[in-house]
């Protein structure tokens, strides 16, 4: 969210002499040329800003216009300057220093981008010649599912939140997806509908102004006759959250929807956002064609705290450590951090045998819940046996401003005041052929050589130095004999 508050900015507000000794290594390339909003700036607000930040957007104001663009210079400088920590624009927090880089529908900026914009901003805002700008972008606000017009729409009941009341927590009414026959789900989309005129001059200042629903933690099952989950039926789906893109599931593995299931949840998070407000969710699928059967099964398991946590107040960088072992050979499809107002950071590490690495690092913003895809030629490849281990880095200081008093103790719980420590990431089983053939292709997409290395796939360079086991079990003795 593009919070202007004073109070909020000024606690993590940077110096200028720091902003500037940021940007110093690469300004040389911003000074070659006057940097011009319509030649420089328009372009990468186009990419990574405007589908929110326009009229009827998200964003509490628009970006498109230099007219509305230019009082917020200094803002959109000290925002997109934060880069990957809560409060960053665009919403986008995976560090760019330490990991895998390769992510699907990452809207980040450059270096580059963001030292023009900072020179933009310092040098007057110019506007340039408009020749230079770029086609205006053609929104189609008719268009609510951003993955596809689903094959199936779900809606929840209505639900009405007024204005002041206190935030809740619980189940909502059961409801019959009306399918017939098992069929297999390509993406799954939730948007919330409701009676807010969230048209432009409202006086809507923050994305939650637009919403009642935070959170949903559900499931599709069929019930008994007493209306109870019958749990061999039950199937997970991701976790609806504020402003949450659409869940795109690999074409190999898409998740299945049984017939005559419901929609149920005992975990909806609802909240006022300054008005009395009646709405709904709408959950919309696009299903496989009908005979299609997946190639590859969901992993289920748990990775994250939430037994334990403990969080000292006036304390920063505190850490929260979780680990697993893979029973499995498993891709891993999406990294989703899950924390809560204290978080700041968390970071993915595989071990497996002596190799530890790290896989992805995250900055968190409570506010932007987010999960990062990898591009199909980066997810994480790693053998049966491999620790999955993840560190949440908690800041409980006057410093953090989603923290409303950072004198308290917190541990675990729903509220956004007290805490939950979870990857949420989707992952996948392979076969020990599936295995042995998707580091094969991995090899040859990449034109791997025997000097490469590949972050997230510890065994896919080993037929390149030594002959390729029969079975990753063969393999996993084989590497550690020589060990």
């Amino acid at each position: 969210m593009w919070n202007s508050s004073i109070s909020s900015m000024a606690k993590c507000l940077p110096t200028a002499a720091a902003l500037l000794a940021a940007f110093v290594p690469i300004q040389a390339w911003a000074q070659a040329d006057e940097i011009t909003f319509h030649k420089d700036i328009e372009p990468i607000l186009q990419r990574s800003c405007q589908n929110c930040h326009r009229p009827a957007g998200v964003g509490p104001m628009p970006l498109v216009s230099y007219d509305e663009v230019a009082p917020f210079a200094g803002l959109i400088e000290y925002k997109t300057g934060l880069r990957d920590r809560a409060g960053a624009m665009p919403p986008w927090y995976m560090e760019k220093d330490i990991g895998i880089q390769d992510y699907k529908y990452d809207p980040s900026l450059s270096d580059e981008e963001i030292a023009a914009i900072s020179t933009w901003a310092r040098s007057g805002t110019p506007k340039g010649d408009v020749a230079d700008a770029p086609a205006p972008m053609d929104f189609d606000d008719s268009v609510k599912w951003t993955a596809g017009q689903p094959d199936l729409i779900v809606s929840t009941n209505s639900v009405t939140k007024l204005a002041g009341t206190p935030d809740w927590w619980g189940e909502i009414d059961r409801v019959p997806i009306g399918l017939t026959e098992d069929r297999y789900v390509k993406s799954v989309e939730i948007v919330e509908v409701n009676d807010v005129d969230f048209q432009a001059g409202t006086g809507r200042d923050t994305v939650g102004g637009r919403y009642i629903f935070h959170h949903m933690i559900w499931a599709t099952s069929q019930l008994d006759e007493n209306g109870e989950r019958i749990e061999d039926t039950n199937t997970g789906w991701p976790v609806h959250e504020v402003g949450r893109n659409a869940d795109i599931f690999g074409p190999e593995a898409g998740r299945l929807l049984r017939a005559n299931s419901f929609v149920v949840s005992d975990s909806v998070h609802m909240h006022s956002n300054g008005k009395d407000t009646t709405g709904h969710l709408e959950i919309g699928f696009r299903l496989h064609p009908v005979g299609y059967e997946p190639k590859y099964e969901r992993v289920l398991l748990g990775l994250g705290n939430g037994v334990d946590i403990s969080i000292a107040g006036n304390e920063k960088d505190q850490e929260l450590h979780a680990y697993t072992v893979l029973a499995e050979n498993t891709k891993i499809i999406t990294f989703e951090p899950h924390l809560h107002a204290p978080g700041e950071r968390m970071c993915l590490e595989a071990i497996w045998g002596y190799s530890v690495e790290t896989l992805s690092c995250v900055g968190y913003d409570h506010n932007w819940v987010r999960g990062y895809a990898y591009d199909d030629d980066a997810t994480p490849l790693l053998p049966k046996g491999t620790i999955l281990h993840i560190t949440g880095y908690m800041n409980n200081t006057e410093t953090n401003p989603n923290v409303p008093d950072p004198r308290n103790w917190q541990g675990s719980g729903n509220r956004s005041v007290t805490n939950m420590f979870i990857d949420l990431g989707m992952r996948v089983k392979l076969s020990d052929e599936q295995f042995i053939q998707e580091m094969a292709d991995r090899r040859e997409e990449l034109n791997l050589g025997p000097n490469d290395h590949v972050i997230g796939c510890p065994l896919c360079l080993a037929p390149l130095v030594a002959p390729m086991a029969e079975t990753t079990d063969e393999l996993t003795n084989e590497v550690a004999s020589q060990e």
